[in-house]
């Protein structure tokens, strides 16, 4: 028989919270390269994945800081894929911002221990010298269709906060039917005041997050190219999304300019993740798309993204919902009630 076709997603900062403290024990316990991973960790001075994941309490100021929640989320994530690769065609890999360096060790552009390295790095990194943060909101209604003129409004708001003195603000991530507004204090502060009224929705703040995404991580990401060579970059044996909807096709990577992405443009520059789903889908045109572990946060968004390109007719949340129940289209394998489907 067939295997299904997929396009793996890799998930980013903020998917590794109290729910999720000991997904690696119950679900990958014996797997070697959690034992590789935490040799890496104890050689650098670093806390094993094992104590972070078995710890007695979920800690925010422990587990949701960047040298912690980012090879945590990278070790559930990468072992995940390493599963739906066993049961399913696997057409190309993407992921969402800190999903990016998951996804190019999941399609081959680095080994596991590589992958494993830039994760760590640049999540050490960013909790050293990550400056700002970032804010989630939303410019879809309840059922997942536009807000009319809603989008191109906030990114006018945006422009305008960002020209004032001493305001700093940008468009992080476009995040299917979501904004991730990123800035410094000043600005982050002038657009959820601007925003307070607009009914329902409410702007989020993600605790833990530096200003990902834009010109304020310059700092950071010339920090990554001076520790990450280029020996750690490797062809991919399958085709990568990045963050531009951009297709790094197996057997045929430019690894210099492989790594300049990774740690250039990705790091200060938008990460549009609504064009990489709208990439994978109309070039790749899956039975599924498999969104690995830990967490079940990027499924609406994957869902809005679709929604946005009326995918195989799916034009709203009330669709996509439908859709699920007879034929699932987007798989967690995150949320217990859908884990076996990529299995």
């Amino acid at each position: 028989m067939s295997r299904p076709t997929a396009v793996i997603i890799c998930p980013g900062r903020g998917t590794y919270n109290k729910a999720e403290l000991g997904t690696l024990g119950r679900t990958y316990a014996d797997h070697p390269l959690i034992a590789e991973w935490d040799a890496m960790r104890a050689a650098d001075g670093q806390e094993t994945l094992t104590a972070l994941d078995s710890a007695e309490k979920f800690s925010a100021a422990r587990h949701t800081t960047g040298e912690n929640a980012s090879p945590l989320i990278y070790a559930a994530s990468y072992l995940d894929a390493l599963s739906a690769y066993e049961s399913h065609d696997i057409c190309a890999v993407t992921g969402n911002s800190l999903g990016w360096y998951i996804a190019l060790a999941a399609g081959g552009g680095a080994d596991a221990a590589n992958g494993m390295r830039i994760v760590n790095t640049m999540g050490t990194l960013m909790h050293k010298h990550g400056k700002g943060g970032q804010v989630l909101y939303p410019f879809v209604d309840e059922n997942w269709q536009p807000i009319a003129g809603e989008e191109s409004r906030l990114m006018a708001l945006i422009s305008d906060i960002d020209a004032k003195p001493d305001h700093s603000l940008a468009l992080s991530i476009h995040l299917g039917g979501m904004l991730v507004v990123a800035g410094n204090e000043t600005g982050l502060v002038a657009f959820e005041k601007a925003v307070a009224g607009d009914g329902n929705r409410t702007a989020l703040r993600l605790p833990n997050h530096a200003a990902f995404h834009t010109s304020l991580m310059a700092d950071v990401a010339e920090m990554g190219r001076t520790a990450l060579p280029k020996e750690l970059f490797a062809d991919p044996h399958t085709a990568l999304i990045d963050g531009r909807g951009h297709i790094w096709q197996p057997v045929a990577c430019d690894l210099t300019s492989l790594r300049n992405y990774t740690l250039g443009h990705q790091i200060t520059e938008t990460y549009d993740f609504t064009a990489a789903v709208r990439a994978a889908a109309r070039n790749f045109a899956p039975d599924r798309f498999i969104i690995t572990g830990p967490g079940t946060t990027l499924g609406s968004a994957v869902a809005q993204a679709l929604i946005s390109i009326n995918w195989q007719g799916i034009d709203s949340k009330a669709a996509f919902q439908a859709r699920q129940a007879d034929t699932p289209l987007v798989i967690s394998m995150g949320r217990a009630d859908q884990r076996a489907l990529a299995l």
